[in-house]
């Protein structure tokens, strides 16, 4: 439930969807996703989502037996985000420890 819509999808886009839109906002982020659903009227649909500090959205179970549209590459791409933000790369150092080298500082009149 979105935006006081309620769409029919996977439980793993859903579930993805929720926590990315957590870790979004314990960071201060936003991001769009768009997702293929089942919307009230039975027609398949893409749905975009906003996802900020400020979305509010619940996930619910159901009993129904209609099969949710495929969002293989939309979990993916979560999947990837989730990562990126739960463990963010570290930076390095060079392997010098020096950010100059002599010949990149001019030194004349010196």
């Amino acid at each position: 439930m979105y935006a006081e819509k309620s769409l029919l999808m996977g439980d793993e886009v859903a579930d993805a969807i929720l926590e990315y839109a957590r870790l979004l906002a314990e960071g201060g982020h936003a991001d769009t996703v768009t997702v293929r659903a089942i919307g009230v009227d039975g027609n398949t649909v893409d749905a975009a989502f906003l996802l900020n500090a400020t979305s509010v959205m619940m996930v619910e179970s159901t009993n129904s037996t209609v099969v949710p549209p495929d969002n293989e590459e939309a979990v993916r791409y979560l999947q990837e985000r989730i990562e990126r933000l739960s463990r963010p790369p570290g930076v390095q150092a060079e392997d010098d420890g020096g950010m100059f080298y002599d010949d990149d500082i001019d030194l004349r009149g010196a």
